[in-house]
């Protein structure tokens, strides 16, 4: 009874007919979705429609054009005739002051964030660094519009900074800072420089206490240890502080608003004027687009210098080992 049941199985999963073995079937294969994209899926919603979608949408109004005074824009005929009129005088001028302020701006959070983020990573004890980590990021819990809107008070002519400053006999007058490009350039430190210490921090401490006592023991005293060991394994901490600082500096219109007057002008307010003021969205898109090729451009030719000058130091510190006469 047996033997005719397998049999009669046997027979069925023969369809050939020749009576040899059946072969191992094949099957479907089957998509299936991984733990990790499932995981990935919230950050890939988020770049696609809080950054492509909007993207996409001031690159399409940039063709476009203001048809009436009571529109915005228009994009049944698409042309770059807004690129033409944004590449006009006063925007290459704007330009080139915000690429001034963004530069001295972001070299001066590099001048203060690298002897403190080394003192917050190497000489300061790990109990402590938590409290003082939490005090660099207490400005993040502040408004950004409040925080400039303070440093209006405190730059005031009639401020208490300005009333100090006159009785311990600094300056013989009120302070006439604010409205000024030295304003909008400490309002820009002040509100950047934690995006430039937070990397920093990270990447010195991850240089880690064993190589730099490797140095000493070796002879290197503690500033020879900081540029030849701590600072090379920070540089990619400097060059993500540098990128952090840079790019949303260039595109900030609130603090040059607030700071800056008419005399602390930056591109974020031409756009910005452009949207809100004018109502010319494709003039203000161009411009938006304009801006950001040029923060790309700037970015590309300050890495490419610094990849020439990394090259050229790591040539110069080469050693090349020459073999015995009696090798």
């Amino acid at each position: 009874m047996t033997a005719t049941a397998t049999a009669s199985r046997a027979g069925e999963r023969d369809t050939t007919g020749s009576g040899a073995a059946p072969g191992p079937q094949r099957r479907r294969p089957r998509t299936r979705i991984s733990g990790t994209t499932i995981a990935g899926f919230p950050t890939w919603a988020f770049v696609l429609f809080f950054f492509v979608v909007p993207l996409a949408l001031v690159l399409w109004y940039s063709f476009g054009y203001k048809p009436d005074l009571f529109s915005a824009h228009a994009n049944d005929k698409l042309s770059f005739d807004r690129y033409g009129e944004a590449l006009d005088a006063t925007f290459l001028g704007t330009f080139v002051n915000t690429l001034r302020i963004g530069l001295i701006g972001t070299a001066i959070c590099l001048v203060i964030g690298v002897p403190f983020a080394y003192w917050l990573a190497v000489k300061l004890r790990p109990q402590y660094r938590a409290l003082a980590l939490a005090l660099v990021l207490v400005p993040f819990w502040t408004n950004f519009l409040v925080r400039t809107l303070g440093w209006q008070i405190v730059l005031s002519p009639q401020g208490f900074l300005s009333d100090a400053l006159q009785s311990l006999g600094i300056i013989h007058g009120d302070l006439n800072v604010l409205y000024t490009q030295a304003a909008v350039q400490l309002g820009v430190v002040y509100n950047y420089l934690p995006l430039m210490i937070l990397p920093l921090y990270v990447a010195m401490d991850r240089a880690g206490q064993p190589l730099r006592e490797a140095s000493a023991d070796l002879g290197a005293n503690r500033v020879r240890t900081f540029l030849q060991v701590t600072l090379p394994l920070a540089a990619p901490g400097i060059a993500s502080g540098c990128l952090l600082v840079f790019i949303p500096l260039m595109g900030d219109y609130v603090t040059a608003s607030v700071l800056g007057g008419a005399q602390g002008n930056m591109v974020g307010q031409l756009v910005a004027s452009q949207f809100n003021t004018a109502q010319n969205w494709a003039l203000g898109s161009a411009m938006a687009v304009l801006l950001m090729l040029f923060i790309a451009a700037a970015v590309v030719i300050v890495g490419g210098v610094a990849l020439i000058i990394r090259f050229l130091v790591r040539r110069s510190r080469r050693v090349d080992l020459v073999k015995g006469a009696g090798a």
